[in-house]
């Protein structure tokens, strides 16, 4: 092949948590050596006050996370200035990866109706290149779009707008896409299925067309389509879900099926023949795909996992390198999260969430002391905490996220959540932090 992998990868949420480099990282890779020309569409969150602060915060995380800048396509409303317009549209069609993520997806679609980014964005599929939409973004990929801040935050009555069908238009897959599948933040009510819930799910699933489904992808979790290869993988902590009339069935992460299996699975879904499974995987040349980690691999034994990737984390905080003992946290975090969706009941288990907590623990203490690092370092360090958190809070592990809480307060670190999101200030400075957290 000549030219770019044609690939569309669909975050379900966290498209900047530490959780969720790696994968731009592999998909970066398939793009040859750096550094590879890329964008960031800020369409979905142009309305917001915040919007530079967030391009400026994507734009470091690629950099420095995921080792590859990317710059900023701005396309904020279709008022723009002409000449604003023309820039953003010329770094899309310059770009081999472009990536829009969080904020509204029915202000989206309505800044993009009638103009040239839809456009510029299935020509990229068509012709070479990789394009990933996440959060709000990945909602407006299926023939219809959930508008969720009209709904979950207005109360507008469940209803579908029409999507850019862009998937439908690469893969023939004719969906609703839903990230933000497994969504937990509701605490005592539903808001799994990107806030909806099951009662308004079930809903909205009445108002489908006949031949359409539900596809599902939960948080932390991407869905990468190879167009040119036929296969889809899921990559992340969680699955993908396809489902039809309240039936689904499930793929999970680390497994690799032809696209055709999504479709075949809705089709048997909407005859009755599947109900609540998860799927049993087979490759697009029919073999069974390995369950593994996130790039596919066979996964090794767990206590063997634990050891790595806690030297792992020791080694980064002896060298002073807090983004690499929190990187090899995650992947514990992983690690673990895999085996309990797997049904796994262990001493290697009860061992490996031991160690989890202990090492949530020690990266507090090093929040506490600063380890001599600045301010700047120590941002990074908190929000990648506040990520585990929101990641425990979202399993509902309880314990572990009032760990996390715990142990920043004693780092004199004072956790806030608000509704836009997790805040974090230095105890009794009034210096506020980041913010954690992204809009659907």
């Amino acid at each position: 092949m000549s030219g770019p992998p044609r690939v569309l990868a669909v975050m379900g949420s966290g498209e900047t948590a530490p959780a969720m480099a790696k994968v731009h990282r592999a998909l970066f890779d398939r793009l040859g050596t750096g550094p590879v020309p890329a964008a960031i569409l800020d369409t979905p969150y142009g309305f917001q006050e915040n919007a530079d602060e967030l391009s400026a915060r994507t734009m470091e995380f690629f950099a420095t996370s995921v080792g590859n800048p990317v710059e900023v396509a701005s396309f904020r409303s279709r008022e723009v200035d002409p000449v604003v317009a023309a820039t953003a549209l010329a770094r899309i069609q310059e770009s081999r990866y472009v990536m829009a993520g969080p904020g509204s997806p029915s202000y989206a679609l309505r800044q993009w109706a009638a103009g040239p980014i839809p456009g510029a964005l299935g020509t990229m599929l068509a012709s070479g290149g990789i394009l990933t939409m996440a959060s709000a973004a990945a909602l407006t990929l299926g023939l219809v779009t959930i508008p969720v801040y009209e709904i979950y935050k207005v109360g507008e009555p469940p209803r579908w707008l029409e999507g850019l069908d862009l998937l439908g238009a690469a893969t023939g897959l004719r969906a609703a896409v839903v990230p933000h599948y497994d969504n937990a933040e509701g605490g005592n009510h539903d808001t799994r299925f990107c806030y909806m819930g099951e009662r308004r799910l079930r809903m909205l699933e009445a108002q489908l067309p006949s031949d359409a489904f539900v596809l599902g992808v939960d948080s932390h979790t991407a869905l990468i389509l190879d167009l040119d290869e036929g296969r889809a993988a899921i990559a992340g902590l969680g699955g993908v879900t396809v489902r039809v009339s309240g039936r689904s069935t499930r793929f999970t992460a680390g497994e690799t099926v032809a696209i055709e299996a999504i479709g075949r699975a809705a089709r048997e879904l909407a005859e009755g023949r599947s109900t609540d499974a998860v799927h049993d995987t087979a490759t697009a040349d029919g073999r069974r795909a390995p369950v593994g980690d996130a790039a596919g691999r066979p996964a090794a034994p767990l206590r063997d996992q634990m050891a790595e990737l806690e030297g792992a984390f020791v080694a980064g905080l002896q060298a002073d390198d807090p983004a690499a003992a929190v990187e090899a946290l995650l992947d514990l975090d992983s690690a673990i999260e895999a085996r309990i969706r797997a049904g796994e009941d262990s001493p290697d288990l009860d061992n490996a969430s031991a160690t989890f907590r202990s090492l949530i623990v020690r990266l507090g203490e090093r929040a506490a002391t600063g380890g001599g690092l600045g301010r700047e370092a120590l941002d990074p360090l908190v929000r990648a905490l506040l990520d585990a958190r929101d990641r425990a809070r979202a399993a509902r592990d309880w314990e572990a996220a009032d760990q996390i809480r715990d142990q920043l307060a004693a780092a004199g670190i004072e956790v806030r959540d608000t509704t836009d999101g997790t805040v974090w200030e230095l105890g009794g400075s009034g210096d506020q932090g980041s913010r954690s957290g992204s809009g659907g």
